[in-house]
C-alpha cells in the first residue's frame, strides 16, 4: 500500500507592500483621526480589500496600533533625537522646532497623529485609547531624566521641577498641534515656541 504524501498549502503571497501600505493608513488616520476614519476609507487608501487587511494588519485597532508605533519611530522620531542636545533649554528648543517641522510639512496632514487621534473616542474605543496614551507620552516622560542633570551643572535652578517642565513642553507642542490642524502657519507656531522658551528657567 503506497503511503499517501501530506502537503503544506501554501498561502498566496502578498500581492503589496506592506510597509507602503502602512504609510497610506498612516495618512488616513493622520487625517481624520482613530474614530473619523471608516473601513472604507482604509482600504480605498491602501489599495486592499477587507480581507487582505484583516490578513496583514489584523483589525481596525490593530492597524491602528501598527500606524501608531511607525508614526513615532518615523515622523515623530525628532522628540528621540532631541534628547542628544547639549543642555536642557537646547532640547527643549530642539523638540519645539522639531514638532514645527513636522507639524508645517506640507507632505504631512495637519497637526500631529497622535493627538488628533486621541480628539474623539467613541463607544468600544477604550482599548485603543489605552494604547495611544502611553505611545503619546513615550517622548515626554523621558523628557525629565533628561533635564534631571542639568540642575547639578547649572544649565536650570535646582529648584526647577524636571517632571513639571517636561509637561510644560508637551502642552506647548499639543496645542501647536490643535492650531496647525486649524491652519495655523509656520511663522505663527515660531512666535509660540519664542514666546513659550522666554519661561524657561534659567
Amino acid at each position: 500500500m503506497k503511503s499517501k504524501k501530506t502537503s503544506t498549502k501554501r498561502g498566496r503571497p502578498r500581492e503589496f507592500d506592506a510597509e507602503k501600505t502602512l504609510d497610506r493608513a498612516l495618512k488616513v488616520f493622520w487625517r481624520k483621526g482613530y474614530e473619523g476614519t471608516a473601513l472604507a476609507d482604509l482600504t480605498k487608501a491602501m489599495g486592499i480589500n477587507r480581507p487582505s487587511l484583516y490578513a496583514a494588519f489584523g483589525n481596525k485597532a490593530s492597524l491602528f496600533r501598527k500606524v501608531l508605533d511607525r508614526y513615532i519611530q518615523g515622523p515623530g522620531c525628532y522628540l528621540r533625537e532631541a534628547l542628544g542636545e547639549p543642555t536642557a533649554r537646547a532640547v527643549a528648543e530642539k523638540v519645539l522646532h522639531g514638532a514645527i517641522d513636522l507639524l508645517t510639512d506640507p507632505k504631512n496632514p495637519h497637526g500631529c497623529l497622535a493627538v488628533q487621534g486621541a480628539l474623539a473616542w467613541g463607544k468600544g474605543s477604550d482599548s485603543v485609547r489605552r494604547a495611544l496614551v502611553p505611545r503619546r507620552d513615550a517622548g515626554v516622560t523621558a523628557l525629565p531624566p533628561r533635564f534631571d542633570p542639568g540642575r547639578a551643572d547649572g544649565d536650570i535652578p535646582g529648584d526647577a521641577a524636571p517632571a513639571d517642565l517636561a509637561r510644560y513642553i508637551a502642552t506647548i507642542m499639543h496645542g501647536m498641534s490643535v492650531q496647525a490642524a486649524s491652519g495655523a502657519t509656520r511663522a505663527d507656531l515660531q512666535k509660540v515656541a519664542e514666546i513659550a522658551l522666554l519661561a524657561w528657567p534659567s
